[in-house]
């Protein structure tokens, strides 16, 4: 089903689970494919950044691409269809998303006033309009939605950033076992009664102007905060350095840039 739209595109897979079984990817693809094998030859110690319990080994796709846009999904996400039977190009409506403004700071009540057919509604501050660069686009899933803590994405409202949420859609088949992710993540729900008033009110010192530095930053706060929660956020804390670290090495300033087709 996502064959049209992602034939143009380069892909990096990521092989969550066991190393030695074989992901055989259709012919027509332009793509690079990692395990965890690979993952650690090729971050040796720092390879422990990469979470392979769960979909988070994604993030090594992150640190590996070269590319100014990167959509990310799991194996267990398919294409959606508009009540009209026409196929949803999630790609495309991401770009669009990413390509004009956010509204990070105050509330539009029309979904998004870039769209063709929105605009501000009476009252939006006419100073805020022209809006922010959109860093990250969120879609939605249909028939089995994300149930999860909301997260302040802290770094783009420090960068002045902004974010979409909503469109495109596609269509999640749940893949995973209700219960084993229950034993994976029932901690958590415990954890967030903390982690969002943490996330909250967290302030980044204005020294920290890239991503890197506020990501540094962000780590200590976690160090300093969470760790009380459970010792699982003084580990947290050394991966987000580590993971820096390595997207430091993988992608040093000046490299040229290269990850096969668009």
């Amino acid at each position: 089903m996502w064959r049209p739209f992602f034939e143009p595109y380069h892909l990096i897979i990521v092989q969550d689970g066991d190393p030695t079984k074989t992901i055989k990817v259709p012919p027509g693809f332009d793509y690079e494919l990692y395990n965890r094998n690979d993952i650690n030859k090729l971050l040796g110690p720092r390879a422990s950044c990469i979470s392979f319990k769960d979909s988070a080994c994604r993030c090594f796709g992150y640190m590996v691409s070269k590319k100014k846009y990167i959509f990310t999904i799991d194996d267990d996400c398919f294409v959606a269809t508009e009540p009209s039977g026409k196929k949803i190009n999630a790609l495309e409506q991401h770009i669009k998303n990413l390509l004009c403004p956010s509204t990070p700071y105050f509330f539009n009540t029309l979904y998004d006033p870039f769209r063709e057919g929105a605009d501000y509604v009476r009252g939006y501050p006419f100073s805020l309009r022209e809006g922010a660069p959109t860093a990250i686009s969120h879609g939605l899933w249909l028939n089995i939605p994300d149930y999860d803590a909301p997260t302040q994405l802290v770094i783009c409202d420090h960068l002045g950033l902004g974010i979409k949420t909503g469109l495109p859609y596609i269509y999640h088949s749940k893949a995973s076992n209700p219960f084993v992710n229950l034993r994976k993540e029932y901690k958590g729900i415990f954890w967030q009664e903390d982690i969002i008033p943490f996330f909250q009110n967290v302030v980044l010192p204005k020294e920290c102007t890239t991503v890197q530095k506020c990501y540094i930053e962000l780590s200590k706060q976690v160090k300093e905060k969470l760790s009380k929660i459970d010792p699982y956020f003084d580990k947290l804390a050394d991966a987000m350095v580590t993971w820096i670290e390595a997207w430091d090495d993988l992608n040093p300033v000046g490299a040229s840039k290269a990850n096969g087709k668009a």
